[in-house]
């Protein structure tokens, strides 16, 4: 059945000339761990190629979920690594039971900590509320980022999920960013913290409050397999945010939206800042 994916591939493929295949993040790998190569049936109409662009890769992602994470910190980030031929991603978690978001969606995980590969491309957290607290103050999952993180070529998250970093000891002397209920409390991790959409400072690259994570991703994409490649997900994703209200940020939302949001996540705020307060600068 053709989906979504496939044609994202193909769509980038008919722009440089190279057959977008498949998406071996969801293909088993072959007996020597190289992805068998698919057929798309594309072949001969598409047998050219642009040699500026990194269509295949092999890059290997770790994305982290818990109880309580936010899912559209976890699946906007994920939609864009999907896109990208011969990238492997693993959902990881304590165990391969089910994990419920906050929002109540459920998704399966396929890695553990054990089993999830020790040397990765891409380390990345997403954010949520009480379950990213939960998650920054539970001994496995942060003795798992900081492993993971010491090796990883490139450490993220998107919201909250700095806070994570921040507790792994992975933030400490480096510009992030976060939800806005939670950036300044980075500074209790070490960290410096920055008010921007998406930011980068050598190998950390978060990105800030849940929708955030679209551009994250694409940044990623950029990042990981260049401009063009991550132009061409963008166009498939129809990613031209034209928002009906101009209240997504602090700085454009009027007093009657921003006053009442401030008020209901005060107690996320405190409990941020002590859990720094608590972790201290590693």
């Amino acid at each position: 059945m053709f989906d979504r994916r496939d044609f994202t591939r193909l769509a980038a493929a008919a722009f440089a000339g190279i057959p977008f295949l498949r998406s071996p993040a969801y293909a088993e790998d072959g007996p020597d761990g190289a992805v068998p190569p698919p057929q798309t049936g594309h072949e001969d109409e598409m047998a050219g190629y642009d040699p500026k662009v990194r269509w295949m890769g092999d890059e290997r992602i770790a994305m982290l979920m818990y109880p309580g994470m936010t899912v559209m910190d976890l699946i906007g980030p994920q939609s864009m690594f999907a896109a990208m031929m011969g990238a492997k991603i693993h959902l990881v978690a304590k165990s391969l039971d089910p994990v419920t978001s906050d929002a109540g969606v459920t998704i399966t995980p396929d890695a553990t900590f054990e089993t999830c590969p020790r040397d990765l491309t891409v380390l990345f957290a997403p954010g949520g509320t009480d379950g990213t607290i939960n998650a920054a103050t539970d001994p496995a999952t942060i003795a798992f980022m900081a492993d993971r993180g010491s090796r990883a070529t490139y450490v993220t998250s998107v919201c909250s999920g700095s806070l994570v970093l921040g507790a792994a000891g992975l933030l400490k002397g480096y510009r992030a960013t976060s939800h806005w209920s939670c950036r300044d409390a980075l500074a209790g991790f070490g960290a410096i913290p920055t008010e921007a959409r998406v930011v980068r400072d050598r190998n950390r690259i978060t990105g800030a409050g849940v929708t955030a994570g679209l551009d994250f991703g694409l940044t990623m994409v950029a990042e990981m397999r260049g401009r063009t490649y991550a132009e061409c997900c963008q166009l498939m994703s129809e990613y031209d945010p034209d928002p009906p209200f101009k209240a997504g940020s602090l700085k454009t939302a009027p007093p009657e939206v921003r006053e009442p949001m401030v008020k209901m996540v005060a107690s996320f705020k405190q409990a941020a800042e002590a859990l720094a307060a608590n972790s201290g600068p590693r």
